[in-house]
């Protein structure tokens, strides 16, 4: 519509209020259908957006590692589990890569893994002991409240 305007001589300032556009907006369409036609009008550029921290078989390493292993059996510390703390100590011991905290978590999230904190259980434990254990406990709660 831009360019058909300006070719029936309208004004580029007046194609801008009639369209409700900006003038420099106006003047971007002449310019891109003089140089590149109505192609270049149809045809759109998106940015690639700034490039990734790892590369994709950097990040295939990093997840092996994250379901495979612990952070002791790769050697990065006496830790039991994986947490962003010690996953960015790992891309920069390794990679030689700086990440914030809240950026690993996005890449983790995009790599199709997801955080949650370790539960523990005690798989020798005797149940029974466990609920004798609560109702004692219990009993010491209300007892010590009457005191």
């Amino acid at each position: 519509m831009t360019i058909r305007l300006i070719m029936e001589r309208y004004t580029g300032k007046e194609v801008s209020q009639l369209l409700n556009l900006h003038r420099e907006t106006v003047s971007i369409y002449v310019k891109t259908f003089n140089q590149y036609g109505m192609d270049g009008l149809v045809t759109r550029q998106y940015s690639t957006g700034k490039p990734a921290y790892l590369t994709q078989e950097e990040k295939e390493e990093l997840r092996r590692m994250i379901l495979e292993s612990t952070p002791e059996k790769e050697g990065f510390g006496i830790d039991a589990n994986w947490d962003t703390r010690v996953i960015q100590h790992v891309i920069y011991e390794k990679f030689s890569v700086t990440m914030s905290r809240s950026g690993i978590y996005r890449m983790l999230t995009g790599m199709g893994l997801s955080y949650t904190r370790p539960t523990y259980t005690l798989a020798k434990a005797d149940q029974n002991e466990q609920k004798q254990f609560l109702q004692d406990m219990e009993m010491v709660k209300k007892t010590s409240r009457a005191i």
